[in-house]
């Protein structure tokens, strides 16, 4: 589990490898991250935009942009929290993942840009 606080907002990452899905012979790891997202500043923010670095030991960088997360553009009030639970496909079983949030203080439209710290992506294909 890693975390990062910018502005008072607090982002949290733990990740799951999901051996279930993955077929490692043909190179198709599959990996889950949940993400909490806690508002511990004095304002109203919205999510916007996201922002991943997507880096594959077995491919190149991938570069992912678009609006909120998992189809939602979460409104968190002081001391509010979001979380939810999305995945990354590697053709290795060894990446990591970085990126930022976009988010609107709803009290003036500031944009505030949170980072999402950087999380290992690594597959346990050693146990069986």
């Amino acid at each position: 589990m890693v975390t990062a606080v910018t502005e008072g907002i607090k982002v949290t990452v733990e990740t799951t490898y999901q051996a279930e899905f993955s077929s490692p012979h043909q190179h198709h790891f599959v990996f889950t991250y949940k993400v909490k997202i806690e508002n511990n500043s004095s304002h109203t923010i919205q999510l916007m935009r996201r922002k991943w670095e997507i880096f594959d030991a077995g491919d190149q960088v991938k570069y992912v942009e678009g609006d909120g997360v998992v189809g939602m553009q979460p409104i968190l009030e002081p001391n509010d929290f979001h979380e939810y639970v999305s995945g990354c496909n590697l053709r290795s079983g060894l990446g990591k993942m970085k990126g930022s949030y976009l988010m609107e203080k709803l009290f003036d439209g500031k944009l505030i840009e949170v980072q999402i710290p950087e999380f290992q992506l690594i597959a346990d294909i050693f146990d069986n």
